[in-house]
């Protein structure tokens, strides 16, 4: 079961009952370590907030079960936003909100990002506070892609490195570590990546950091880091749907198309069946002699989604149950601990 907060409404009458029924809600939560108090800070683009808040909420109800998961979203208010994006986000839980709340786990998302040092970004003081927070005040947090490599900056000083070409499509990763996150997962497991820019490994190893899976291909993909809370990065996307890879392809093919990049975007690996690829290589043939925004209408949408299916979506839903049930496991270590504390006076 997922449920979404409502945002506070401030000050007033209303207000401060709904800040007791929050108090109280609180506690009763914390008694009930079956129900998780989750918050998704999604930093995604405008276009891709709501796919972006969709994904997340289907996975998290299909990975909870018996654990009731109730969900919040926030997003870093420096991130660009259009007019459409900003009225997509007032909906959303002011970040300041944040601070005082009361969430067992935290995922932060990333986004497109407009400088190359990464310190240089607008919400880079947001996101380093959050996750400080994060720190002291949840069980574990999740950061995706960008956010895992602010991450590793933010605390270990570990620099991401540049690719020569984007690193996407559907790679074959394999299970390297015995973990809670990764327990009864299969040795080897498919897992979708989308990004410019990787983490060596060995600056990981050096800084204590754990790696739970990685591809041949792809590099590092799920890793951790137990500090207070545990951290969680995955430099792929459990969370995609079978589409997504679909129409970011689509989404590159047209910045090429209208000059915003320079290289046609290469296939995504693994992802597309023969027939798809041929259709795509025709399109790309054209393109290349002929660069005009309109052949986008040649791209074949239907011919695709009809053949890409989700091969990695089990082990997505197996790795974020096994993250609920270790929230909840120290959430129910938390609440004993509580309860055998000893009165003051």
């Amino acid at each position: 079961m997922i449920t979404r907060h409502a945002p506070s409404t401030g000050t007033g009458t209303l207000g401060r009952a709904q800040r007791l029924h929050r108090a109280a809600t609180t506690r009763f939560r914390e008694a009930r370590p079956s129900h998780l108090d989750i918050g998704l800070i999604n930093n995604m683009p405008d276009a891709a907030l709501d796919a972006t808040e969709r994904q997340f909420r289907a996975l998290l109800s299909a990975a909870a079960d018996d654990i009731a998961v109730h969900l919040t979203l926030y997003t870093l208010p420096e991130v660009p936003r259009t007019a459409f994006g900003r009225d997509q986000v007032r909906r959303y839980t002011p970040l300041a909100d944040l601070w005082r709340s009361q969430h067992d786990g935290l995922i932060i998302t990333g986004t497109e990002p407009l400088a190359a040092d990464l310190t240089d970004e607008p919400f880079w003081g947001s996101l380093t506070r959050v996750l400080e927070w994060a720190e002291d005040h949840t069980h574990s947090t999740v950061l995706s892609c960008l956010a895992a490599h602010a991450g590793i900056l933010h605390l270990d000083g570990i620099v991401r490195r540049p690719l020569g070409d984007k690193r996407f499509g559907v790679f074959e990763c394999v299970r390297v570590a015995d973990h809670p996150l990764t327990a009864e997962a299969p040795c080897r497991l498919q897992m979708p990546h989308s990004r410019w820019n990787e983490i060596p490994e060995e600056a990981l190893l050096a800084c204590g950091y754990r790696v739970l899976t990685r591809s041949e291909d792809a590099g590092v993909d799920a890793f951790v880091k137990q500090r207070k809370s545990l951290f969680v990065f995955f430099q792929g996307h459990p969370e995609y749907e079978a589409i997504t890879l679909l129409l970011e392809y689509r989404r590159d093919i047209g910045r090429f198309l209208r000059g915003e990049r320079d290289t046609y975007p290469p296939l995504p690996h693994g992802y597309f069946d023969a027939e798809t690829i041929e259709a795509l290589q025709a399109l790309q043939a054209r393109a290349l002699v002929d660069r005009r925004e309109d052949l986008l209408a040649g791209f074949p949408t239907a011919l695709a989604a009809g053949k890409v299916t989700n091969t990695w979506r089990a082990t997505a839903e197996h790795l974020y149950r096994n993250w609920l049930v270790f929230i909840r496991g120290k959430k129910e270590q938390a609440a004993k601990r509580g309860a055998a504390a000893p009165e003051n006076g």
